[in-house]
């Protein structure tokens, strides 16, 4: 079954190279989000690893738990840290899942149930293996994306994301194309022009259905 927007995630247990994890514990009262790769010690997945550690300050700033997945066991995974902490210049602080049954891959969706890993396997085996969760304190899915195995993640783009799906939990906006943190915001037409002054004050009306405001502080 397809996971959607607004599902509880798969609560799972697992090994990752820091140790034991059940993944709803582990999020606990935090926004979370889960990085998957089809396997270690490839080019542009090393690349996104090292981004995800070297932006381990937004992460905490937004009170966001990262935590990667790949198709491959601890004793890889500590192995491929050396190289991703080398190639991004910080450390891979945060714990990286041991999929070798793929149960994670397809709770998540992104292999079919009757996947498996043959001998000799290539990174072309668990090549949909290339996605991105954003999860709520809620343990429900806000957001996924998934990328083909050529084209990097732009992280500025799940910065981005994850503060409109913030700001939106938190203040009940929705957010035009192209926002980011600090721009104004859309008020939702379920909200009327009354209580729309009464919670925001001053707002402009572009179109009777898109009003703008600043995003309350």
């Amino acid at each position: 079954m397809s996971l959607r927007i607004n599902d509880v995630v798969p609560n799972f247990t697992a090994e990752t190279d820091t140790g034991t994890v059940k993944f709803h514990d582990w999020i606990g009262d935090s926004w979370a989000i889960l990085f998957s790769h089809p396997k270690d010690f490839t080019p542009v997945c090393t690349t996104e690893f090292g981004a995800v550690a070297q932006l381990a300050d937004e992460w905490e700033k937004r009170g966001t738990k990262v935590m990667g997945v790949s198709v491959d066991g601890v004793s890889d995974h500590k192995k491929w840290k050396v190289d991703i902490e080398k190639v991004s210049g910080a450390t891979a602080g945060f714990p990286i899942i041991a999929d070798e049954g793929l149960e994670v891959s397809k709770a998540f969706d992104m292999l079919p149930a009757e996947a498996y890993l043959p001998d000799g396997r290539t990174p072309a085996d668990s090549a949909t293996v290339r996605s991105v969760f954003i999860i709520g304190p809620d343990k429900q899915l806000k957001l996924s994306m998934t990328y083909p195995m050529t084209v990097g993640r732009n992280f500025a783009e799940i910065l981005r994301a994850l503060d409109a799906l913030q700001a939106s939990s938190k203040h009940g906006v929705a957010t035009p194309a192209n926002w980011v943190s600090g721009e104004d915001v859309i008020i939702p037409p379920a909200v009327n022009n009354d209580d729309a002054k009464a919670k925001f004050g001053e707002f402009e009306t572009v179109l009777p259905y898109l009003r703008k405001t600043s995003l309350p502080s």
